[in-house]
């Protein structure tokens, strides 16, 4: 267990971790999936102790006991203090040489790109967006939810839906296919049979989430309502990408846009079409795409460009994960 391989990369979201090991070549020597990383809940050090068993796991694997570099995207390292804070935390376990954190938004990114440089816009149970370039520059948005002025994510939709169906059912708001929609798909009779069902947790607050896709349905069956909420959507995906591409200088070159989360793989057309609509219409040379690599791979792929790997060694461990 003395060996020491060169990445040590850390994708780690609320509802799991995935951990991998890579060689100095680009071979991939271990993974390992562990739970999700939620320090707001727990604490840091509590979500970095269950950080070290999937780590551990994986280096044991590997049959090393330390990386060069680690590589970490974090959730809730949504501003630069944080990741400064989770560094330091990693930084004591002694997993490598030098670590850097990011933000997992900044996995997807990488993932999805063949060099450093682009945008993402992340969209699953929240919203966030980040944008870097090969110089170090790099563009980000609190993400904090509706203090940090968000708007979207699937727990925000689903709670714009109930919004408008709850004030279409007791007259407070103009008519909606919601409102029988939402009730619906629980089997429930109302709007208010809903509203006590979520409140009193007969249903689980978890299951919420569940509101977001029959708001996509009740859109695409012509329902204006529905199909507000999903055209704004897109305009804040649009609004977020744009800015992202203007503070990096790459809205008059050819650059990647990424699409990312839950919402935005989902194959949602209208969302779609409406997203690259307003996208050609904002920033034309921008190339929009869905990514559906696994995050881990962007942790690896930073790491290797912090080290200053070549490409052939890029390509491997892409190659490993593509074929897995």
């Amino acid at each position: 267990m003395g060996l020491t391989a060169s990445v040590l990369a850390i994708d780690a979201g609320n509802s799991k971790t995935d951990v991998a090991v890579v060689a100095a070549d680009g071979t991939v020597l271990a993974t390992a999936r562990g739970d999700g990383f939620r320090p707001p809940a727990v604490g840091v050090t509590a979500a970095v102790d269950a950080l070290a068993d999937t780590v551990t796991r994986a280096y044991t694997a590997a049959g090393v006991g330390s990386a060069v570099h680690v590589s970490a995207c974090l959730a809730n390292a949504d501003l630069p203090v944080e990741e400064e804070q989770l560094a330091a935390a990693l930084d004591t376990r002694a997993w490598g040489a030098s670590v850097d954190v990011r933000n997992d938004t900044f996995a997807i990114l990488r993932a999805g790109v063949a060099e450093p440089r682009g945008v993402a816009v992340v969209c699953g149970a929240g919203i966030n967006c980040v944008g870097m370039r090969p110089d170090g520059r790099t563009a980000r948005f609190p993400a904090l939810g509706r203090l940090s002025g968000d708007w979207g994510g699937g727990w925000g939709l689903a709670e714009e839906a109930m919004w408008h169906a709850a004030r279409a059912e007791d007259g407070r708001g103009g008519p909606t296919a919601l409102a029988e929609a939402l009730p619906s798909h629980f089997g429930l009779p109302s709007m208010y049979a809903l509203i006590e069902a979520l409140h009193l947790e007969h249903i689980a607050p978890s299951r919420r989430h569940e509101l977001t896709p029959v708001l996509f349905g009740t859109a695409r069956d012509g329902d204006p309502v529905a199909r507000t909420i999903v055209d704004r959507l897109a305009r804040e995906v649009v609004a977020m990408a744009t800015v992202a591409l203007t503070r990096l200088d790459l809205l008059e070159e050819e650059t990647p846009v990424l699409l990312g989360g839950g919402v935005l793989t989902a194959g949602q057309e209208l969302l779609d079409d409406g997203i690259r609509e307003l996208l050609a219409a904002r920033a034309p040379k921008a190339v929009a795409s869905v990514v559906r690599e696994r995050p881990v791979l962007g942790a690896a792929l930073l790491g290797l460009d912090r080290l200053g790997a070549d490409a052939d060694v890029q390509r491997r461990v892409r190659a490993h994960f593509d074929a897995g």
